[in-house]
């Protein structure tokens, strides 16, 4: 099991001295910016969530967690000036910026226990109508995992404050993703799961951030106590 951020490094099974340094860069990455400091537990929680109104189960949901943590460890590679701008990027800084993508991908496949995960953070910038990034994939070519984190990784960036934009409500981000869905760029089946989320559990995740166990099975918990099951 992936540690969750409050667990100690005694007595973890089946996590690698490796994959636990990749985990600690990966938060690394997220904690340099205080916009983002908390964007990869939600997105784990996000993640998870969707994982199960899906009927996934098991190694499915470990990678859908994981991938919540490591999605942007490629980030680590991209300069600050880029990174931290106030103001929107160039066409050339963008070109930079999307490279996180691969970048993670470097970062990640070395280590055998992280390939089921390296197809998510490769691909959740893919856009349904093939327009995304990195490999310009469409429809069902990308992988659904990637999808279904993809979702909540787009709520969570237009529903938090970032260095060159403010919040804005959830109400509109969901218009935002209505209005993407339409334009082709988002699988329809996946928005409707996330939508029948999202009252009652999406935004639920900074209650279950409280607590001091952020681990996989505690998340499991927690949404089966909210029912999520029942969404389906």
């Amino acid at each position: 099991m992936l540690p969750s951020p409050c667990e100690s490094d005694e007595g973890i099974e089946g996590v690698s001295e490796s994959e636990m340094i990749l985990l600690a860069l990966a938060q690394a990455v997220e904690q340099r910016d205080l916009h983002t400091a908390t964007h990869c537990e939600r997105l784990a929680f996000f993640s998870v969530a969707m994982g199960m109104i899906a009927g996934i189960e098991g190694d499915g949901l470990m990678i859908l967690y994981r991938g919540g943590y490591m999605h942007d460890i490629g980030k680590v590679g991209i300069p600050d000036a880029i990174l931290f701008k106030q103001g929107k990027l160039t066409p050339e800084e963008w070109e930079v910026m999307r490279t996180h993508t691969t970048r993670g991908v470097e970062i990640c496949r070395h280590l055998k226990s992280l390939a089921p995960v390296v197809p998510v953070i490769r691909h959740h910038h893919e856009r349904w109508d093939g327009s995304g990034y990195p490999d310009g994939l469409a429809g069902e070519q990308i992988p659904l995992l990637a999808r279904l984190l993809q979702i909540g990784d787009i709520y969570d960036a237009l529903t938090t404050s970032r260095p060159y934009k403010e919040a804005i409500p959830p109400a509109k981000a969901l218009r935002i993703i209505r209005e993407e869905t339409a334009r082709g760029w988002r699988d329809p089946r996946v928005v409707e799961l996330f939508f029948k989320l999202q009252k009652d559990v999406i935004s639920m995740a900074g209650q279950f951030m409280l607590g001091s166990d952020r681990s996989l099975n505690a998340m499991q918990a927690a949404l089966l106590r909210m029912q999520v099951k029942e969404y389906r």
